[in-house]
């Protein structure tokens, strides 16, 4: 009995630590069309997750390098994963299908949308919380970027003073180091 019940703690404990952490890509959001979408999809690439808004000071810098940024690196390996969000200055006020028509019409967008959601306080999406908990950095207005690598953790945030074009080297490199690491397994 002593034997039995030993052997079932120890099959529990093992259980237990066998469990990854959470980690970005475990989390579900809504699409910009309203289609639920695990976030487990990307897993394997790099993002970067942005809170976006279509009447900011920060917009068509931002729009337009972020799309660059998709364009020359994405999608097997790398993805811009925007959210709208109203939470700053009131400058997302479109509703999702005025938000799409608006980043695709302008900016040719062609990055993964979601819909909009609030990215901090009480009502924050579980994804910003978590990008928040593990970067330690929350957002305070439009455009805050989070570098996420293929397994999940956040490497990095940015406020949106600091440029695309400022931190396209370093996604570049996390890029080059997944490439490099997928042939190696090849």
């Amino acid at each position: 009995m002593v034997a039995a019940l030993a052997a079932g703690w120890l099959l529990l404990a093992a259980a237990a630590c066998a469990q990854r952490d959470q980690d970005f890509y475990d989390f579900k959001a809504v699409n910009i069309r309203g289609k639920l979408v695990s976030l487990e999809k990307y897993r394997g690439s790099v993002s970067l997750v942005v809170n976006v808004a279509s009447e900011c000071g920060f917009t068509d810098q931002h729009y337009r390098a972020l799309q660059q940024l998709q364009r020359d690196l994405g999608p097997h390996h790398f993805n811009v994963l925007a959210f709208p969000c109203n939470q700053f200055g009131q400058q997302e006020p479109n509703s999702n299908k005025e938000i799409e028509s608006f980043a695709r019409r302008t900016y040719s967008v062609s990055f993964p949308m979601f819909s909009k959601i609030t990215v901090t306080g009480t009502g924050a999406h579980p994804a910003f919380k978590y990008l928040i908990q593990t970067s330690g950095k929350e957002p305070t207005w439009n455009f805050w970027k989070y570098l996420v690598a293929p397994d999940g953790k956040v490497i990095e945030a940015w406020d949106p003073t600091v440029s695309v074009e400022e931190i396209r080297p370093q996604i570049t490199a996390l890029v080059r180091k997944l490439i490099l690491k997928k042939r190696e397994d090849l």
